[in-house]
């Protein structure tokens, strides 16, 4: 892991991603790094280090889904190793939250997603390793290097795996067809697109699938399933038009709300998602596929300045 760098690499995880966090070092060959958190009566708290990050190269895994206390424990942790003279510093950011408040979408709104990036760069991290944005146009949010991981590098094998005929790719909106084409064009399938209409946050006005979906084994393929409306109405429409199977590819699981619910009552055959965010229970209908030899191969070859371009499928 020392080939051809001075400092030394030291790896931590914030609390919300410690599961993900074991896996990644388990797959290097090392262990995690020793942190503790005070925590005051009022909710207060205060991370800090068990053990001397002088001088080294320290990666900080930790998504940053809900509750924002995630987000903010990132934050101390990368403040408390620049103040502690660290060399560099890595956040390693499974699930990059606020994502989707990409733009204003609406007058005097706030753009979370550059907010944060903003605010990652002012409590001092020298680079960001993270999957998935919402929109590839998030890295330009940072001033500084960005290491923008696909699951497709997951997925992709796992989708060869499974030998489907009449395989299909289907997008659930039209904002996510460049991804879905690409793994069309990568596996050489057709694709079909769902055109969605929002009346308002979560809520789907008008629905329908541009393209032909009959005696198909169709792979819906989106960065992060939230409420899973989208996805069963997705399903239950190309069903009524005759699709043989359906399964979804979904970087990140949200599954907030009543998504359990509907994806155990909807005819998808599979759900699999990453392990970027916990499942908060467990469902005979999903399947999750670790990122922890992706992430871990990625963070070695970073350290080492080698290229990661072999890390990227599609």
């Amino acid at each position: 892991m020392t080939e051809g760098r001075v400092s030394p690499i030291k790896i931590f995880s914030g609390t919300a991603s410690t599961y993900l966090s074991e896996k990644i070092v388990k797959s290097l060959g090392t262990e995690l790094g020793k942190t503790q958190i005070l925590r005051f009566s009022d909710g207060e708290f205060s991370p800090s280090y068990l053990e001397s990050v002088r001088g080294c190269t320290v990666f900080i895994i930790q998504s940053t889904f809900p509750p924002a206390e995630n987000l903010f424990e990132l934050l101390l942790l990368i403040d408390a190793a620049k103040r502690a003279s660290a060399k560099t510093i890595v956040a390693v950011i499974p699930y990059f939250g606020l994502a989707r408040q990409d733009s204003k979408d609406r007058p005097r709104a706030a753009i979370g997603a550059k907010l944060v990036a903003n605010l990652l760069i002012a409590a001092g991290v020298n680079r960001i390793m993270t999957m998935d944005f919402h929109s590839n146009q998030l890295q330009a949010f940072f001033d500084i290097p960005v290491d923008h991981l696909y699951a497709s590098a997951i997925f992709v094998p796992y989708i060869n795996s499974l030998q489907l005929d009449n395989l299909i790719i289907a997008s659930p909106d039209v904002g996510g067809s460049k991804r879905a084409n690409a793994y069309s064009r990568f596996l050489k399938t057709e694709m079909v697109i769902c055109y969605k209409h929002r009346m308002k946050a979560n809520h789907i006005a008008d629905f329908k699938v541009i393209g032909d979906v009959k005696n198909k084994n169709v792979i819906i393929i989106d960065d992060l399933v939230d409420t899973a409306g989208t996805a069963t109405i997705a399903v239950d429409t190309m069903l009524a038009e005759g699709a043989k199977s359906i399964r979804m590819f979904a970087t990140h699981a949200v599954l907030s709300g009543p998504a359990y619910e509907r994806i155990e009552n909807s005819g998808i055959t599979k759900l699999f998602v990453t392990d970027s965010i916990p499942l908060k229970k467990e469902s005979k209908k999903i399947t999750v596929l670790t990122l922890s030899d992706l992430f871990a191969d990625t963070i070695k070859k970073v350290y080492n300045y080698q290229s990661i371009s072999s890390n990227f499928i599609i």
